[in-house]
């Protein structure tokens, strides 16, 4: 017999994201944002919550799954559709899905400087952006400016661009280089 679904809804520092905590993993290893039902369309439980009307984005870590919606709609009929949709799906879903990691790829090439702040993002300012239902990546860095872009509920967070843009550059100042600068990525 399959183990009942618990969900637990909670909100995220985003308004217009929520947090998806179940019993159950969604994604056993790594992380995954959706932006697109064409990014979504190999895996079921992604594709039918992106048929749900509103839903913008879709972020699966561990055991939690973060919907971002468009601001028009609201989440009185959005949230049971979700989790009704969630506890239908969720059955079926193969936690051990594999996307492809172009950021594994990445890392991989990194200079020593590179693979540092990496691992202090790593440790200071990624495991609170996860817990918010969201993540960052770094898009570059060059002549001491850092580049990185959002994921999951962190991208259309009004705070994301203001207090923990500023917490992410005055960590980076402290453990790396006082001159350092960090943006955000434009979006395309």
């Amino acid at each position: 017999m399959t183990e009942k679904t618990e969900i637990y809804i909670q909100p995220t520092p985003n308004p217009n994201a929520l947090k998806f905590t179940l019993n159950k993993d969604v994604k056993t290893e790594g992380k995954v944002s959706f932006k697109t039902p064409i990014e979504s369309q190999d895996i079921p439980l992604a594709a039918a919550l992106f048929d749900l009307r509103g839903v913008d984005q879709i972020h699966f870590f561990q055991n939690v799954i973060t919907v971002s919606k468009f601001s028009f709609e609201d989440w009185e009929n959005l949230e049971p559709a979700i989790q009704t949709c969630i506890e239908n799906f969720i059955d079926d879903h193969d936690p051990n899905f594999k996307v492809h990691d172009p950021e594994a790829d990445r890392r991989a090439a990194l200079s020593p400087e590179q693979r540092h702040i990496e691992e202090i993002l790593d440790r200071k300012i990624r495991p609170g952006l996860q817990g918010d239902g969201g993540d960052m990546v770094v898009q570059d860095f060059k002549d001491n400016v850092l580049i990185v872009k959002y994921q999951g509920a962190c991208g259309t967070c009004p705070s994301s661009t203001t207090g923990t843009l500023e917490a992410i550059r005055s960590i980076l100042r402290d453990e790396v280089n006082p001159d350092i600068e960090v943006y955000l990525a434009p979006e395309v």
